[in-house]
């Protein structure tokens, strides 16, 4: 494996996960070394309880994800949710559509077929995953959680080519099922504006995807139920530490699955999570640097 490590490490690459945990010295442009996201707000009802929730128990959250897609939302729900995120000046993270599971494919509702993530499948797909994403920019909206490597490639270089806007951000999601630095690295070069590894990453792996790329890596702090339930909360110290700049996914483990339709009450409770992280963090690392959301849009 010595000649594995070194042409790794001839590439800028980590040779191996990093057991010694070395504190990252990358920040976001204003500083930060963490901020908060809250995953699975599938409507404006319950991003405006999440919001006036987070706002009473005087907690900033920087991001808010809807996951069940940006076809499943009317205009004004997405002129809505954009209106909130813009007064609030955090980013409104819509995710695109069609995907495996809404397809006419067999192949992904079986255990073996699962596999293939949420990624997409012919280019009348591509097509219409980069309709969405039209759709989202005209009513407000640029920032993108996206499940198909190539689709992120095409949206980049739309982006550059002026062919969409240049403010559209693109989330790669967990559900791509990357967890390693050379996949890091890839996703960053093909135009990746952070990048949420799978779920269960360890600390070490962590720290070795770290020193691979520069862009926020979107860690999740807990689980909804169908991708195993943990919570990880007295790992954030130590994760914000080795992994900043850093989103820190909190709220899930209050859903079932990951297009879990988030009530008014469980918006609530996600706001809790939040709390409860940050409580975590004061205590044990408090001197970890956030700051006021500033919309990445």
């Amino acid at each position: 494996m010595k000649n594995n490590e070194t042409f790794l490490s001839k590439l800028g690459l980590p040779s191996r996960d990093l057991y010694d945990l070395p504190s990252s010295e990358k920040r976001f442009s204003d500083g930060a070394q963490y901020r908060f996201e809250v995953p699975g707000i599938q409507g404006p009802a319950a991003m405006e309880a999440l919001l006036e929730a987070t706002y009473r128990n005087g907690i900033d959250i920087h991001r808010v994800t809807q996951t069940k897609g940006i076809m499943m939302l009317l205009d004004r729900e997405i002129e809505d949710m954009a209106a909130m995120a813009r007064e609030r000046s955090l980013d409104l993270v819509l995710s695109i559509g069609p995907r495996a599971t809404y397809d006419t494919s067999a192949s992904v509702q079986t255990t073996e077929g699962a596999r293939m993530g949420y990624r997409l499948r012919g280019q009348d797909q591509i097509n219409r995953a980069v309709e969405e994403v039209r759709r989202a920019s005209d009513l407000g909206c640029f920032s993108f959680l996206v499940y198909d490597e190539g689709n992120l490639w095409l949206l980049d270089q739309m982006r550059k080519a002026g062919e969409i806007s240049a403010k559209c951000r693109f989330k790669m999601s967990a559900h791509a099922g990357h967890g390693n630095p050379c996949a890091a690295k890839l996703l960053e070069q093909i135009g990746a504006d952070s990048i949420n590894p799978v779920r269960d990453i360890q600390l070490q792996m962590l720290a070795a995807m770290r020193h691979a790329i520069d862009i926020p890596i979107d860690i999740h702090t807990e689980n909804p139920a169908s991708t195993g339930g943990f919570i990880r909360h007295y790992e954030v110290p130590e994760m914000i530490r080795i992994a900043a700049p850093i989103y820190l996914k909190t709220g899930g483990s209050v859903a079932k699955s990951h297009s879990w339709d988030t009530t008014v009450s469980d918006a609530k409770q996600r706001a809790k999570q939040v709390h409860l992280v940050k409580r975590v963090i004061d205590q044990y690392y408090p001197d970890a640097v956030t700051v006021a959301p500033v919309s990445e849009s």
